[in-house]
């Protein structure tokens, strides 16, 4: 089976002819120039991006998910690539209705009707990983179930293997094997799917979502019925709304389409930098619009996480960003150690500027953020930049918004829109409020290493038992961090104090 389903994959690739990519290789050039001998009737008349994503769509919905996936990584691939493996929907047959039973009843024991009400064998979306049906419960509540497709692990476990097989030769015989991480991608790629393979986990993404954004005049998420969710499983609200893409029946139900933009860059930008938690797949397939003009969010299997530092960082590199600061930029990542010590400030500092300079004082229409991340990704390379894992599906996140925004208000200036919301979140973080917020919340900590703070540097200093002094080393690292921020905590006190002092004696 598995040698057919390799055979299958090495009859595509050549149908499509994604031997070209390998023409770089003094050994590929060689089988390449067989195949072409060989099948020398072969057409090849679309550009290679289109060409590859339909072979990922000939292959079936575990390739469209990775093409999906290799799209968001414009630091690894050629933007043309990049663009056209973007288009790649979901958009997958769905399996027998007479499964959905079965399956509804294997994990309900038997009892499903006692469950249901009522259910629509036919599925409203269906994905690579799971399709979604409308139902009803005992008690009356409209729900939306998803149910993972029939030995769907079985199907990713041979398509994985295959698939980091692929990107083994890759990454040996390619030239740019190394650089491009081939089996990176596809370790990325494995970590998504087994995120989306156990439905509990998307059922507590949801649930922390609606709990970020409940009461909000913004954002809507269903609502988690966690007593009928199962890993095969997932049971929540049934929401209603237009689809954001059909822009003119939102203009007919009186939707203020800029307002909408705008209210998307601001639960974005709300999400990474208040919560540190965010969807991360809010293609339009996953967005509708209730007719107060509040999103619903749907799909929570792919979210993203940014810790304190993260956000710290990347708010610092976007408001420099906005001000035109470009050498807060180059510092900022000199400072998070995304690019080594030793790099010239000024040559950082005059590349960005090259990049970023030509884009300000344009609308959206007039922007592209691919082009954008393209260049920003070779400059990259050429400074030998670190790309942050954690902030891959923050792109991605933001390419989503860029086309979303471009569909509702092509005028928008995103520039405008996210620079007070950040100014107020960095004014809340430095200022008074955030330095009283922050020893709030390190207090309990303090009180419970404090007292350990003796025995850990005398451990430390004598090198401590075997095997523990990465322990040790982490902990007095993360001593050393609240020591820090106590001391610029202290020193604004002492600031404000002596400021207070002075005005008083002042208007005396």
């Amino acid at each position: 089976m598995r040698f057919a389903r390799a055979f299958f994959i090495f009859w595509v690739a050549i149908r499509f002819g994604l031997d070209e990519f390998a023409s770089s290789n003094t050994l590929l050039r060689a089988i390449r120039a067989i195949i072409r001998a060989v099948f020398f009737s072969r057409r090849l008349d679309q550009p290679r991006g289109e060409r590859l994503r339909l072979a990922l769509q000939t292959l079936g919905p575990i390739f469209v998910k990775f093409g999906q996936v290799l799209s968001t990584r414009r630091d690894l691939i050629p933007l043309d690539i990049a663009d056209e493996l973007a288009y790649l929907q979901d958009r997958v047959e769905p399996f027998d209705s007479i499964l959905v039973r079965d399956i509804l009843n294997q994990e309900f024991d038997e009892n499903v009707d006692q469950v249901f009400r009522e259910i629509n064998l036919t599925p409203v979306a269906s994905a690579s990983v799971a399709q979604v049906h409308f139902g009803e419960l005992t008690d009356g509540r409209e729900v939306a179930i998803k149910i993972l497709r029939p030995n769907i692990r079985n199907t990713i476990k041979r398509d994985l293997a295959l698939l980091d097989l692929v990107a083994f030769f890759l990454q040996r015989l390619l030239p740019d094997g190394r650089r491009l991480k081939p089996r990176e991608v596809v370790g990325e790629f494995r970590r998504h799917l087994e995120d989306e393979l156990d439905l509990m986990r998307e059922a507590a993404n949801a649930s922390q979502l609606r709990r970020n954004f409940e009461d909000s005049p913004l954002l809507v998420v269903p609502e988690v019925y966690w007593d009928f969710c199962r890993t095969n499983v997932m049971v929540m609200e049934r929401m209603s709304g237009i689809p954001v893409s059909k822009l003119d029946e939102l203009k007919a139900n009186n939707i203020d389409l800029e307002q909408l933009a705008a209210s998307g860059v601001e639960i974005f930008f709300t999400q990474v930098f208040r919560d540190g938690f965010f969807h991360a797949d809010m293609h339009p397939g996953n967005i509708l619009v209730q007719t107060d003009g509040r999103y619903v969010a749907l799909d929570f299997g792919i979210v993203g996480a940014l810790n304190e530092v993260d956000k710290n960082y990347l708010a610092q590199n976007f408001l420099a960003f906005f001000r035109r600061d470009y050498r807060g930029v180059a510092q900022a990542h000199v400072d998070a150690g995304w690019v080594p010590k030793d790099t010239r400030i000024d040559d950082f500092e005059a590349t960005i500027r090259s990049i970023c300079e030509p884009i300000f004082d344009k609308p959206l229409k007039e922007i592209s953020f691919g082009r954008l991340l393209l260049n920003l990704f070779q400059a990259a390379r050429r400074f030998n930049v670190e790309i942050q894992p954690q902030l891959v599906m923050l792109q991605k996140t933001l390419l989503n918004i860029e086309g979303l925004g471009r569909e509702l208000d092509p005028n928008l200036d995103l520039w405008k829109t996210a620079k007070p919301y950040l100014e107020n979140w960095m004014s809340e973080q430095i200022g008074i409020n955030g330095f009283i917020k922050n020893i709030k919340k390190e207090a309990p900590l303090w009180t419970a290493m404090l007292p350990r703070l003796p025995r850990l540097i005398d451990a430390f200093l004598t090198q401590g038992a075997a095997g523990q002094e990465d322990e040790l080393k982490a902990e007095i690292d993360l001593l050393k961090h609240r020591v820090k921020w106590l001391t610029r905590g202290l020193v604004a006190i002492t600031v404000i104090g002596t400021l207070a002092i002075f005005l008083y004696v002042v208007a005396q």
